[in-house]
């Protein structure tokens, strides 16, 4: 199979990148600035066989740029994985719009960029795969995530109506819901802009510090929570028969995974009760060609 992948430069988009390698697919691994700062992991992917270019997913000529790169270097691409993101921790109020606007670039704009780049060649050959990496924080809402909360429902929102607009075509939509995981994500978390928003909370405002010092407590507590259940994940959804994919697979070892499982189900249920009754349930199967 041939797949793109945005963020390839650390955390699960570095380890997917090998993990799909090794299962013998072809990879457009791509990132930010593979000739400067990430020079040394875009060498060591390209070692591993990946195809590596640049793609700056806030960038329409950037992402237009490279993925027409990867398809010439593959032939061209059968899934996306859209895992380019980034996450917040801080209290709400003290986000600016500016920083909403910088954040919400990446982790949504940058993926209608992408899937705007890549469909016209899926449709065109009747089949492919976007898959969403999003969070189980686009299903439920944490304290002191608010932008990222927000960034993530509206991903799932996204994915929703792809599922459905593209079914027709061939073109499946998946998301893959990790919850939280010790890798270099934590490392890289945007901080409100607006400190004097804080005065008025109080002892509240040394909440979120409190808080993200206890979850990494949490975490260390809990080696269960390994990254490579959530490649693990993706690689398995990757190489299910098209078709057959789940539309959501959280990812959580902390006791929490069975109840999104529940929620997802029941969600789904809904919805194809009421495309159902509009007489659109057909658009919720995605169209697989008998040579598929």
């Amino acid at each position: 199979m041939n797949i793109l992948l945005t963020g390839a430069s650390s955390g699960f988009g570095r380890m997917t990148t090998h993990a799909l390698l090794d299962k013998g697919h072809k990879v457009a691994a791509t990132m930010r600035d593979p000739g400067g700062r990430n020079a040394a992991v875009a060498d060591e992917l390209r070692t591993a066989g990946a195809f590596v270019t640049e793609i700056d997913v806030t960038s329409t000529e950037s992402v237009d740029t490279g993925v027409a790169a990867s398809i010439e270097a593959l032939g061209s691409i059968d899934a996306v994985i859209n895992n380019a993101g980034v996450g917040v921790h801080g209290l709400q109020e003290s986000f600016t719009p500016e920083d909403f606007q910088r954040l919400f670039d990446i982790n949504v704009f940058g993926v209608q960029r992408m899937n705007r780049a890549v469909l016209p060649h899926m449709r065109q050959r009747g089949s492919g795969l976007l898959m969403h990496i999003s969070s189980l924080l686009g299903r439920f809402t944490l304290p002191f995530y608010g932008p990222y909360n927000a960034s993530k429902h509206a991903l799932e929102g996204l994915a929703e109506n792809y599922r459905s607009e593209l079914s027709g075509f061939g073109i499946e939509t998946v998301l893959i819901e990790p919850g939280g995981f010790p890798t270099e994500f934590g490392a890289n978390l945007m901080h409100p802009s607006d400190d004097a928003a804080e005065m008025g909370y109080g002892p509240m405002a040394q909440a979120p510090q409190q808080a993200a010092e206890g979850f990494m407590e949490f975490l260390a507590a809990n080696p269960q929570q390994d990254p490579k259940l959530v490649i693990e994940a993706i690689v398995r959804v990757i190489e299910t028969p098209h078709g057959q994919r789940p539309f959501r697979t959280p990812v959580d070892e902390l006791g929490w995974r069975p109840l999104f499982e529940a929620y997802n189900a029941e969600a789904d249920k809904l919805t194809q009760a009421i495309y159902g009754g509009m007489g659109m349930d057909g658009m919720l199967a995605v169209k697989v060609s008998e040579d598929a």
